[in-house]
């Protein structure tokens, strides 16, 4: 089955073209790679239209990653915003990216982001850091499948 995803760069500065993303580029071109149909790449500033922008690409998506917001700074919302969007957290897949990150990139101990299901949607809250998005979504290659079939129904298997 070919899912689609959808992924969306939080960061006020490159919304507002302070500095060039490439933290969503480079989760586009994995998931592309991993065979997903890649919705247009979305970049909004942090804040309280993150909830928004989830809501409204879970309803046309299996997948939908945010990029940014997750870290501890007082403009960093992207999982309080996420958390009002999500029916169920799926705590376990977030705890995995970051034990599986650290060694990587030490500062995934200050990720904030969780990870939960919107319907058939599973959202996924990454880092910002280009480095960042590309280790988490190398642990999450092996599962993504997996946990994608199960939320839409398939076997346990």
């Amino acid at each position: 089955m070919t899912y689609v995803a959808s992924v969306i760069t939080v960061s006020t500065r490159a919304n507002a073209g302070i500095y060039q993303d490439t933290a969503g580029p480079a989760a586009v071109d994995f998931l592309r790679e991993l065979g997903f149909d890649v919705a247009p790449l979305r970049c909004i500033p942090d804040g309280e239209g993150v909830a928004g922008a989830v809501r409204d690409a879970a309803s046309c998506s299996s997948l939908v990653l945010t990029c940014g917001g997750t870290g501890i700074s007082p403009s960093d919302v992207t999982p309080e915003q996420t958390q009002l969007v999500i029916d169920r957290e799926v705590p376990g897949i977030a705890d995995f990216i970051r034990a599986n990150s650290w060694d990587v990139v030490p500062t995934a101990a200050l990720s904030r982001g969780i990870v939960g299901t919107v319907g058939q949607a599973l959202i996924i809250n990454l880092p910002g850091s280009r480095r960042a998005v590309l280790q988490c979504l190398t642990v999450l290659e092996p599962i993504l499948a997996h946990a994608l079939d199960q939320l839409n129904g398939g076997d346990h298997g």
